[in-house]
């Protein structure tokens, strides 16, 4: 077998192969975080008062068995956030650490504010909504814990923004970059 017959990249060739990746993780990154924060004001606006039911005299009642027949965590979200938005948020943090300039700090700073989502996401919203869709807590604790998680879910739909226009600013420096290298 004769090795000079394999071609080997030269080093533009791979930097632009790395560029485009970067890109396309980038631009996959946008996107779902895009995804995220839409369907996390969507779920906010119309399922959760399903969940969550004002009442007229001034409370609240917990439905748990809405909660569990929406099953949004099952249905949607493990496609949309729970796998997708975590492996790309990891493959993004590799591909930021590698970039350079205002660029990576913009894509930096995206990185760290979706890993905080993820973060409060496994640590403490999956585990509450599974908590509060068993049916098994009295109605005045699953009522207030549910206040609590709405509440805390208003504060992680503004982290998923900040890491949106993060990743937007950083996507809008990466691509000025690649039209014109000596932009940083």
């Amino acid at each position: 077998m004769n090795l000079q017959s394999y071609p080997i990249a030269s080093r533009s060739q791979t930097s632009k192969r790395g560029a485009s990746i970067a890109k396309i993780l980038l631009w996959l990154f946008v996107i779902n975080l895009g995804i995220a924060l839409g369907a996390g004001l969507y779920e906010a606006s119309i399922e959760l008062p399903q969940w969550l039911i004002a009442l007229p005299e001034s409370g609240y009642e917990w439905n748990a068995e809405a909660a569990r027949q929406a099953n949004t965590g099952l249905r949607f979200w493990v496609y949309v956030t729970t796998v997708p938005l975590t492996l790309l948020t990891v493959a993004n943090a590799i591909a930021a650490w590698r970039s350079r300039g205002k660029v990576r700090v913009w894509w930096l700073i995206a990185v760290g504010m979706a890993t905080v989502d993820r973060l409060f996401t496994f640590s403490y919203f999956v585990p509450t909504m599974i908590q509060l869709m068993s049916g098994t807590l009295p109605e005045s604790e699953a009522v207030s814990i549910a206040l609590q998680w709405v509440n805390l879910n208003h504060f992680r739909h503004l982290i998923v923004l900040l890491a949106w226009l993060a990743a937007l600013k950083a996507f809008s420096l990466h691509a000025r970059i690649i039209r014109s290298p000596h932009v940083q």
